[in-house]
C-alpha cells in the first residue's frame, strides 16, 4: 500500500469499512443459525459505525461523541496471532466464524495503528485512537468468546 498522504489512507480505510460492513452484512444472510446472524449483524453496524466516524473526520467534522470518548488500554490477548487467516464460506460453524472474525479484527486494528502512525494532527490521532481501542476491544471480546467456547468444547 503505497499512500502519498494521510487523506489516501483514510479513503483506504473508508473502503475498507464499507468492505467490512458488506461482507459481514452477507454473511449474515446466508446463515441459518439465529445467532450466527445477529453477531455478523452486530458487526456489519460496528463497521458502519467506523466509517461514518472516518467520513465525518474528512468533512473536518469532529462529532461530539468523539471528543468526549475517554481513551482506555485494552488487554491484547493475542489468541488470532497464533491462528492462519480463513476464508468465509456459508454454513461456517461457530469457532470458524469466530476464528475469522478475530483475523479480520486483527488486521483492522494493525491497520489503523499503521495510520496512527502517520497522523498529522491531534483530532486525527485521536479518531484513530478511537478506532484502534474500537477494534481492540472487538478482537479482545471474540479472542474471549474463543477461549470459552474452546474450553467448554474440551480444548
Amino acid at each position: 500500500m503505497g499512500f502519498t498522504d494521510l487523506n489516501e489512507m483514510i479513503d483506504f480505510a473508508i473502503e475498507k469499512e464499507q468492505e467490512a460492513a458488506d461482507f459481514y452484512e452477507a454473511a449474515g444472510r446466508q446463515e441459518n443459525m439465529a445467532g450466527s446472524r445477529e453477531m455478523f449483524t452486530e458487526f456489519a453496524s460496528e463497521e458502519r459505525k467506523h466509517k461514518r466516524m472516518l467520513e465525518d473526520l474528512k468533512k473536518g467534522s469532529v462529532d461530539q461523541s468523539i471528543k468526549s470518548y475517554k481513551l482506555k488500554w485494552i488487554t491484547d490477548i493475542k489468541r488470532s496471532d497464533y491462528l492462519v487467516d480463513v476464508e468465509y464460506h456459508p454454513g461456517m460453524n461457530y469457532r470458524e466464524m469466530l476464528h475469522l472474525a478475530m483475523k479480520r479484527e486483527e488486521k483492522a486494528l494493525a491497520f489503523y495503528n499503521d495510520l496512527l502512525a502517520n497522523a498529522e494532527d491531534e483530532k486525527t490521532r485521536k479518531l484513530l485512537k478511537i478506532l484502534c481501542q474500537e477494534e481492540a476491544r472487538h478482537k479482545l471480546a471474540l479472542e474471549t468468546m474463543y477461549d470459552d467456547f474452546m474450553a467448554e468444547m474440551g480444548d
